[in-house]
């Protein structure tokens, strides 16, 4: 039908430009269709009908776990359900909330606390949380530093994790929005924290890419290397962010 695929993403496929623009992804046997004029996606719509027997479920509101809401301002994508499911899972539905995910001058390391003697119920919520980083940027550097210990978790980093989880049941509905008249302008935002891992003496790496009013990347890793000075630290910042944008 015309399609192209996108190199940056192999589950997104363009065609057309300006107001004929159309934008398809797939993900398994799921598809959002997204353009200005309706009438190509009745067209896309009605092909893929003849060929799959597709259920059309009208205007984009879940995908994925995710939830979309629009208005004449934008577009509102959260993961509310996802995250209220994520605290009664693990039992802090009615847990009193926490002010921010982690305590700042609280440094992690391997050695911190006790081995955890079931380490798969540490892992399983990592993984939870790693998906939940996709509306959550506020989330993502607490989560990078938990990620690191999945390996031999310890008592210290599942209090820090359900620390997390209280931050969450403060606002289980944050996510982004994506105005609906905003400029092209893309800016970057990069910084990193030196040396301030205590096991590896590595840094890490944190940026954010906007266009117009709208975080469309982000990321919070930590380095491959050490870097000797605070200085080298930030260059090394700037360089992936860069590399994102």
């Amino acid at each position: 039908m015309g399609f192209k695929q996108a190199t940056c993403d192999n589950s997104l496929f363009t065609r057309g430009s300006g107001e004929n623009f159309l934008a398809l992804l797939v993900y398994v046997d799921d598809v959002i269709l997204a353009s200005s004029d309706e009438s190509q996606i009745q067209q896309v719509k009605d092909h893929l009908h003849s060929v799959f027997q597709i259920k059309d479920l009208g205007k984009l509101r879940f995908f994925l776990g995710f939830e979309i809401a629009r208005s004449n301002k934008g577009i509102v994508m959260t993961q509310r359900k996802y995250a209220l499911d994520l605290l009664q899972d693990a039992g802090f539905l009615e847990s009193k909330p926490a002010k921010c995910p982690m305590v700042q001058s609280n440094k992690l390391s391997k050695t911190d606390g006790a081995a955890l003697e079931n380490n798969s119920t540490y892992r399983r919520l990592i993984g939870k949380l790693l998906y939940l980083t996709v509306t959550r940027p506020d989330i993502s550097f607490a989560v990078q530093q938990l990620s690191q210990f999945l390996d031999s978790p310890t008592t210290t980093h599942m209090q820090a994790a359900h620390r997390v989880l209280r931050y969450i049941k403060g606002n289980p509905g944050q996510g982004l929005f994506f105005p609906a008249n905003s400029d092209l302008k893309l800016s970057g935002f990069a910084d990193s924290d030196w040396a301030s891992c205590p096991d590896t003496r590595k840094s890490v790496t944190g940026f954010c890419i906007f266009l117009g009013g709208a975080l469309i990347s982000w990321k919070s890793k930590k380095q491959n290397t050490v870097s000797r000075s605070s200085s080298e630290a930030e260059y090394r910042a700037i360089a992936l962010a860069s590399c994102e944008i």
